[in-house]
């Protein structure tokens, strides 16, 4: 499918037009089957472009929930399709006028087909929108646990953060085990590091002190007048 950033400005354009015109000129896509709600993967999905007036051709747009539109084909008033890079046939896509319908069928309904489909007429040089109609599949839901489940599991898990697993093997208690070792061995590990360079220090200094000697001369039988202790220092 081809995409075209300028037709966002022309469904824009193209709303507020039709809005002006009033109910007499509006259209309308939906599902063929009126029953459905929700299409499924894989099934054959055919949807009808009802037109106020069937003597103009009708074009198919998707618009995906980011705002970007594809345009799928052009059906004349004779039934006669044009795909995208003006092919007449597509793998993916088939369009019909049955009576004052334009129908468009997807044979293969994938995720990449989800989004809101338009139909747009080129009637007098104006541009005329229908409603769209959103194709998309049914949302999962799961259900969300209760509060009280969730405070005890929240209890549990504080409670047993740093205990030893009763269970080996599991992934999650190993690695708050780790986190808790780390957590104890750091803080110890730092202090002992402080203490090593504090013992290195100190035998560092005490080897230098001992290295000062104090050399003197003795007075010959302890004569006085000798010259006192002058301490000495060895480079």
């Amino acid at each position: 499918m081809a995409r075209s950033p300028a037709l966002l400005l022309l469904l824009s354009l193209g709303l507020c037009c039709t809005g002006a015109q009033g109910q007499r000129n509006t259209m309308e896509a939906r599902f063929l089957n009126r029953n459905m709600k929700h299409p499924i993967e894989g099934q054959r999905l055919e949807l009808e472009c009802l037109p106020f007036s069937s003597d103009n051709g009708v074009s198919w747009i998707r618009q995906e929930k980011d705002g970007k539109l594809h345009f799928i084909v052009y059906i004349s008033p004779l039934s006669r399709t044009t795909f995208p890079r003006n092919e007449r046939t597509s793998s993916q896509f088939e369009g019909s006028k049955q009576g004052s319908s334009f129908r468009l069928v997807v044979k293969n309904f994938k995720a990449q087909d989800q989004g809101t489909y338009f139909c747009i007429a080129n009637i007098n040089q104006m541009l005329y929108f229908s409603s769209g109609q959103p194709a998309f599949f049914p949302a999962t839901t799961t259900a969300a646990p209760t509060t009280a489940a969730a405070t005890t599991q929240s209890s549990h898990v504080n409670k047993d953060i740093c205990m030893p697993s009763s269970e080996p093997g599991t992934s999650s208690e190993n690695i708050l085990n780790l986190y808790c070792e780390i957590f104890i061995w750091a803080p110890l590990a730092g202090v002992c590091l402080v203490l090593l360079v504090a013992l290195i220090v100190t035998i560092v200094l005490c080897q230098k002190t001992r290295r000062r000697r104090c050399r003197c001369k003795r007075p010959p039988n302890g004569k006085p007048g000798a010259k006192p202790c002058v301490p000495t220092r060895h480079i």
